[in-house]
């Protein structure tokens, strides 16, 4: 069984393996699009943690909880996450992540560099399901030890009680559920957020919405700062709209070299753009070069590095198609694109912990 790979040996065929997310990043790379490197655990490890454990069926009883049992699910996901984390971690899977590591840390010139790890479900979305956001992503995680237990996170928040439920919910059979785990450089983010290559609300494919603010994106997500908001045409390049909102979050890497730390925006920087127009256009001509190679409409997690910090431009940490999703229909259409991107992309703890 491959349990790593790295991410440059990805493509869209490795996706029943790894999962969608690290299969799309292989591909981007592929194509000469900037995307921090890294290495990709697949299914099989996955897989291993659970024969090793013994926990197969323990975890295959959540497809018989009712869907509106929401206190038998609760106990459920509290059952497996308490019986996850007190088992063995796969010798085999600990030295994948090891030798994955060190290459990283080679590669880079950093004895101990710090890592996003992402969680990779396979068939993460379909024609009619989207489990995005329901798994868990650990940013700035530094050291192997650090990264297994992240990656073991990452597939306790498979059977969390929202994936569980649903799960539950779909009312058809399903393929079990199974985890890749993607473990990419972190980029000491400047400025960071999400991009659409066509409009969230409308579909309109003539423009790129984007949703921006200071530091990681985990403010964002977490409701904390409302990002400036901006809509470009593809056509003429023209800001058609440009909206910019008080900023005085963001998230940074804590001085003590692991986890991100909660800050305050200098008050210098809290009420301007925090793109100019050449960051703009080229975050414009980024999404059409991922949109270009995947053929279709795009949504795509974006980080510009802080200046001294890595090389300059955007890089992409996600991407995910818009069209052909089938997300689960709510009571009303959602009032802004913020609304959509933060349903959309999901982080876990800010600061790195298990």
């Amino acid at each position: 069984m491959e349990h790593a790979r790295g991410l440059a040996g990805l493509s869209r065929a490795d996706e029943s393996r790894f999962g969608a997310k690290s299969a799309n990043l292989g591909e981007l790379i592929g194509a000469g699009i900037a995307v921090p490197p890294g290495f990709a655990l697949s299914i099989d490890a996955f897989g291993a943690f659970l024969e090793e454990s013994g926990l197969g069926a323990l975890v295959a009883a959540t497809a018989a909880v009712a869907p509106g049992d929401l206190d038998a699910i609760g106990a459920v996901s509290r059952s497996i996450a308490e019986a996850m984390r007190s088992a063995r971690f796969p010798e085999s899977v600990r030295r994948a992540v090891s030798r994955g590591y060190e290459q990283l840390a080679v590669a880079t010139g950093t004895q101990s560099p710090p890592v996003a790890v992402r969680s990779s479900a396979v068939g993460e979305d379909s024609e009619d399901a989207t489990f995005a956001g329901q798994q868990e992503t650990y940013l700035w995680v530094r050291g192997t030890e650090h990264v297994c237990d992240a990656v073991r996170d990452c597939w306790v928040s498979l059977y969390s009680a929202p994936a569980i439920s649903y799960r539950s919910r779909l009312g058809r059979s399903v393929a079990a559920p199974a985890m890749g785990v993607t473990v990419q450089l972190m980029v000491d983010a400047e400025v960071s957020g999400v991009m659409f290559t066509c409009s969230p609300l409308t579909g309109d494919p003539s423009v790129v919405a984007i949703n921006a603010s200071w530091g990681l994106g985990i403010a964002v997500v977490g409701g904390e700062v409302t990002p400036d908001d901006f809509l470009v045409s593809k056509v003429t390049g023209e800001v058609l709209r440009e909206q910019v909102n008080h900023k005085d979050v963001q998230y940074v890497p804590d001085e003590r070299g692991r986890g991100a730390v909660r800050g305050e925006v200098p008050a210098e920087r809290r009420d301007v753009p925090c793109l100019d127009a050449d960051a703009l256009a080229g975050l414009v001509e980024l999404g059409r070069r991922v949109e270009r190679h995947f053929g279709g409409h795009q949504d795509v997690e974006w980080a510009i590095a802080r200046a001294g910090s890595g090389p300059d431009g955007a890089f992409v940490v996600q991407a995910r198609p818009v069209t052909g999703i089938a997300r689960p229909k709510p009571a009303a259409p959602p009032a802004s694109a913020l609304a959509l991107v933060m349903s959309t992309f999901g982080v876990g703890r800010a600061d790195g912990s298990q």
